[in-house]
């Protein structure tokens, strides 16, 4: 009985165990990114089954990691422990939710967690910077090479296709024949029926078939009689008609001849009678002989005259000559037209070579280098400079954040272009509501998070002293950013200059972009900053 008892104990304490998940984590307080290791453990019986979720987040933290279940046994029982690693990279407060673990078919909960997720402080003034690489004119020529191997396929081609067009065999069109008399048409048609070898092929009801429209067709265009449409008796009955009207000469035997063929064709192709080789040689002369007797039966008439013979060889020939015309004339703008490709392909490459791929397709930094340059004042405290485009005034809201906007009184904002674009020009001056202590080296972090938010990355700057041509002294920062477009998932890297200058709680920016390597750009971007005059802000 005690045994018993003790059995029933053991049972009933692994089940209470199996019933239990604890969590932890080895931290609370991590940075962005950083990793939070949340472990999970149970206590359970050998032949439980234990399952633990498998997810991609535990409420806002991702899962960046799902460790493999550790097994550590105790006695008669194991304890499973399963761990996550878990990140977030947005600072502030979170919690992880109540784990839902499965154990025998049944749901178990954990209890909840709080964490906080703290930015990364990063002092941009103390940390070491690397100097920034002279901006190096590109030889915009260097690949020039590829543009001509192009267009030099391309001119290939295009000889290639007009030679294989021009040699390419025109699909036989079958000869017409024209004959000069129906004697002449039968008597080549049964030459043609006799070396198709029809019947030798047991084609027997075609070669039939073939044989009588011959000599149908024949009587018709002969005689004049609807010798394709009539049956054989009446055949038969039109010829003796027309025989004693026109008084031709047709013996019994040659009609009966005839008739006795053309009852054989109906044999043929009606009841599928299949006549003897004999029979069908001796069909075929029977046709041949009716045709030639018919021919000689009729009078003989004066069709032509040599005069009309000789003008219709005369049309021949300038029907032959008007052809030979029109394919010469075709030739001739062919070879006109690969004649032009080569010439413009020819002249397209020595563009290339000569002036180079962006003198010859355009840049616009360089267009807008060679424009008329204007000196214009900005904003208030008003700054003078020149620029070979007037900036226009944009809404300052749009481009400021609320709290930022909540700190000045006046702002104008005035640009060009855009970040997306190869140039860009602001000019900002503000005044603000407080008087306080404008310090201009913290200035340029304010710009980077605005650019942050139109997608700017991998942001790198150096600040050095900076004094206009009237002596006012100021602050100029300077370095690249890849600016990344979220529509196109496309990006460019942008090589960009900042002007800071301060008086009487005013502050004057101004910030040129441009690409990468841009020989022009920064061309266009040391001519503004040298010519920056700034006026004495008025209460």
């Amino acid at each position: 009985m005690k045994k018993i008892i003790c059995f029933f104990l053991l049972l009933l304490s692994t089940s209470i165990f199996a019933q239990k998940v604890t969590s932890s984590v080895d931290t609370t307080r991590n940075k962005i990114g950083a990793e939070f290791l949340l472990t999970l453990k149970t206590t359970v019986g050998k032949s439980d089954k234990v399952k633990f979720p498998e997810t991609k987040n535990f409420g806002a933290l991702e899962i960046i990691e799902s460790y493999k279940i550790d097994t550590v046994k105790k006695n008669e029982s194991i304890e499973l422990i399963k761990k996550y690693g878990l990140t977030q990279f947005d600072s502030g407060k979170y919690s992880i939710p109540k784990i839902r673990v499965i154990i025998n078919g049944k749901p178990v909960f954990t209890d909840s967690i709080a964490l906080e997720v703290t930015d990364v402080k990063v002092d941009t003034l103390k940390q070491k910077m690397y100097d920034i690489k002279t901006v190096q004119s590109v030889e915009t020529a260097s690949n020039w090479w590829i543009y001509v191997l192009v267009l030099v396929f391309l001119a290939l081609l295009a000889v290639g296709i007009y030679w294989f067009l021009k040699n390419k065999k025109q699909p036989q069109k079958e000869e017409v024949i024209v004959f000069t008399s129906p004697i002449e048409k039968a008597t080549s048609l049964l030459q043609s029926l006799e070396k198709k070898e029809l019947w030798q092929k047991g084609e027997v009801k075609i070669y039939y078939s073939e044989l009588t429209d011959i000599v149908r067709n024949y009587i018709e265009e002969e005689i004049q009689i609807p010798a394709m449409e009539s049956t054989t008796s009446e055949l038969i009955m039109s010829l003796k008609k027309v025989a004693s009207q026109k008084k031709l000469k047709l013996s019994q035997e040659t009609l009966s001849n005839l008739e006795k063929v053309l009852k054989q064709a109906d044999l043929v192709k009606f009841a599928k009678v299949k006549p003897l080789d004999f029979e069908i040689e001796e069909d075929k002369k029977r046709v041949t002989n009716s045709i030639v007797t018919i021919h000689k039966a009729i009078p003989t008439e004066v069709e032509a005259t040599d005069d009309e013979l000789a003008l219709w060889n005369e049309e021949q020939k300038e029907a032959q000559r008007i052809l030979n015309l029109q394919k010469e004339r075709k030739r001739k703008v062919k070879m006109a037209l690969v004649a032009f490709a080569f010439l413009l392909s020819s002249l397209v490459v020595y563009r290339l070579t000569t002036e180079g791929f962006e003198n010859f397709f355009g840049n616009p930094t360089k267009e807008l280098l060679a424009k008329e340059w204007l000196f214009s004042n900005y904003g208030n405290p008003s700054v003078k400079l020149e620029s070979p485009a007037i900036l226009m005034r944009q809404d300052p809201e749009k481009v400021l954040p609320k709290n930022a906007m909540a700190l000045i009184k006046e702002m104008q904002f005035f640009s060009y272009g855009s970040l997306a674009e190869s140039f860009y020009v602001a000019l900002a001056t503000k005044k603000l509501k407080q008087k306080t202590e404008i310090n201009l080296e913290q200035l340029a972090d304010e710009t980077v998070k605005i650019w942050e938010t139109q997608g700017a990355t991998n942001i790198i700057f150096k600040q050095e002293d900076f004094k206009t041509n009237q002596g006012v002294e100021g602050k100029k920062t300077f370095g690249t950013i890849t600016m990344v477009n979220k529509l196109t998932k496309t990006s460019h890297k942008l090589y960009y200059e900042m002007l800071f200058f301060k008086q009487d709680g005013g502050i004057q920016q101004i910030t040129i972009c441009y690409k990468e390597g841009d020989a022009y750009g920064s061309e266009i971007a040391g001519r503004i900053l040298n010519s920056v005059e700034l006026n004495i802000a008025q209460e």
